[in-house]
């Protein structure tokens, strides 16, 4: 079946505290989205890319893929006022059977092995996301007081998060609400259950001037 990932790059640089968003900043030389396009194509070449970008964003990429002659193949979406109107201008361009993941542009150290884990378990199970043991301790907020919790009872979810086409375009045309914090939690909505493999510790996603030090540290590696 063929495979297609949405690559989601819609931020701001709110919390990293730069103008320039967090998707283009260099890590190692290279701007985060193009190492995060990278680790999908290493995993297969003949995977189509689908970019969602603002497109008050669109020349300043283009501009920045001439400058590292950047040549991977992909489309490029127009993103939307949230996540979901990204994903879901993103689809747009799915039109065929397919399996589709959908991965945060700023999670450029993904592991092939994850991606394949997410594919493969897809193509038998319609909806998987990968996710990572919780190693701190957890405290439940009630009513202005805190409770522990058990660690063992919660997961940290990753991308890519990979389903049938024909089930997240489905999902994909409900009507949004700001439960939708992901795309499982779209897919769920509907009665599906998601199943969960597991991910890679070093797929972080980078959102504050701490994750590009340890992204450089990584790249170090």
């Amino acid at each position: 079946m063929t495979e297609y990932v949405l690559i989601v790059a819609g931020g701001k640089g709110l919390r990293m505290g730069t103008e320039l968003p967090k998707q283009f900043l260099p890590i190692g030389g290279k701007p985060v989205l193009m190492r995060t396009m990278e680790a999908f194509y290493a995993y297969n070449q003949n995977i189509r890319m689908i970019v969602v970008l603002p497109h008050s964003q669109q020349d300043f990429w283009a501009e920045l893929c001439a400058k590292h002659r950047f040549v991977l193949p992909h489309r490029v979406a127009d993103g939307g006022e949230t996540r979901f109107h990204s994903v879901k201008n993103g689809l747009e361009w799915v039109n065929e059977p397919a399996l589709v993941g959908v991965h945060d542009g700023v999670r450029p150290f993904v592991s092939q092995e994850v991606i394949a884990r997410c594919y493969r378990e897809a193509a038998l199970r319609k909806a998987v996301i990968p996710v990572i043991d919780i190693v701190e301790t957890v405290r439940h907020l009630v009513s202005g007081s805190s409770v522990t919790v058990n660690r063992n009872d919660y997961k940290l979810v990753q991308t890519p998060q990979v389903f049938d086409a024909s089930l997240l375009k489905e999902a994909y045309r409900q009507v949004y609400v700001p439960e939708f914090t992901d795309d499982a939690s779209v897919v769920e909505a509907m009665g599906q259950p998601v199943a969960l493999v597991e991910g890679n510790r070093e797929n972080m996603k980078i959102t504050t001037p701490f994750d590009l030090k340890i992204a450089s540290a990584l790249l170090g590696e």
